[in-house]
């Protein structure tokens, strides 16, 4: 069996840095290394209906937005299938028998859930979609017999719980047919939660603490020059705090080796940059300035290639559309293999069908 793939976005929004570099950034080299056979990436429409049901128009829209972000971002519909989650049915279909195999009391321990359920108050009405969106993400990694995933460290007990879905599936039906999927997260440790540019934990489109992966350079300046830094740093002279200040989290995710070259000479490196502000005598424009250099050089590219696909959208379409047919491909024939092992098969069951005509013929003679 080959090297897969899966992962994705849902379509609530456009993406933003932290999507970037918590996990699209890594899709992006993962793709272009050579490693993989195939490569999925979901665009998450139906998982985003869990909490979205009454505002479908919203996903809608956002659909063709996603897609030019991971377009613009690099990756390439030749080397990955970029398909729509809801246009594939036989997802729901699995769905539907792991959630056979999964206790509502396992799934009320998940951790991501628990957080996710507080943080959109639905502690006294929580939509069933929701609660069960664990069991569809297994389906999601499964269904392509993905054996990588890339994610954040957040999404870690998702990967978890689809394990311990395949295994429950292999005891009951047998090995083989499904794959215990690995996560893989960012080995930079700033990215793998981004924070907002207001410095809360957790950079959020509801929320308006995005730089967005579509803003213009004035946006990105604007975002920038107003980020939350060191509150007690309010002269120059005074000693700074890099422990929470978003500034130096960005810079810590985004810098390269030749960004002081470039940018800021008369420091080697952000080592050197941290130990000023801390001492004191470095002021905030002045980094603020520099992690502004430093993200226009990741984001002007990104911005053209996006502005060259939106002058095709019909083209966009088409590449959804072809992802799409790939991913059905792919996922009639795990159901096949899924059916075949739980006995559900069975108009394909010629021996079970054989079967009946003689016990029945029997009955009658």
């Amino acid at each position: 069996m080959g090297k897969i793939i899966l992962t994705g976005d849902r379509p609530t929004g456009r993406l933003h840095i932290g999507h970037y570099v918590g996990s699209l950034r890594e899709r992006v080299a993962l793709q272009n290394s050579g490693k993989f056979d195939e490569i999925f990436i979901m665009i998450a429409d139906a998982q985003a209906l869990t909490d979205n049901a009454d505002n479908p128009e919203k996903i809608r829209e956002n659909i063709i937005e996603v897609a030019l972000d991971y377009l613009s971002a690099g990756l390439d519909p030749d080397k990955c299938h970029i398909f729509i989650q809801s246009q594939v049915s036989e997802l729901t279909e699995l769905s539907f028998y792991y959630m056979n195999l999964v206790t509502v009391a396992r799934l009320q321990r998940n951790p991501t859930v628990k957080a996710e359920i507080a943080q959109k108050n639905f502690e006294l009405s929580l939509p069933v979609g929701f609660f069960t969106y664990p069991i569809s993400q297994a389906a999601d990694i499964t269904l392509f017999k993905a054996d990588t995933v890339p994610v954040g460290e957040d999404q870690l007990p998702m990967i978890e719980q689809t394990r311990e879905i395949v295994r429950s599936f292999g005891n009951i039906y047998g090995e083989g047919i499904l794959v215990e999927p690995e996560a893989l997260i960012p080995k930079n440790k700033a990215c793998h939660r981004l924070p907002g540019t207001d410095g809360k934990a957790k950079m959020s489109k509801s929320i308006g603490n995005c730089i967005y992966l579509s803003d213009s350079s004035e946006e990105v300046k604007t975002k920038v020059m107003s980020m939350y830094t060191d509150p007690d740093h309010i002269k120059v002279e005074d000693p700074g705090k890099i422990e929470g200040n978003t500034v130096f989290t960005y810079l810590d995710a985004f810098v390269k080796e030749d960004s002081f070259e470039k940018y800021l000479p008369e420091y080697n490196n952000l080592d050197e940059l941290k130990d000023h502000y801390r001492r004191g005598g470095l002021g905030d424009v002045k980094v603020k300035k520099f992690l502004i250099k430093v993200l226009e050089e990741e984001l002007t590219p990104i911005r053209a290639r996006r502005a060259e696909y939106e002058k095709d959208i019909r083209k966009v379409y088409k590449i959804l559309e072809d992802g799409t047919a790939r991913a059905r491909e792919v996922g009639m024939k795990t159901i096949a293999e899924v059916k075949h092992a739980m006995r559900i098969d069975y108009f394909e069951d010629t021996e079970l069908i054989e079967s009946q005509v003689q016990k029945f013929k029997a009955k009658h003679e």
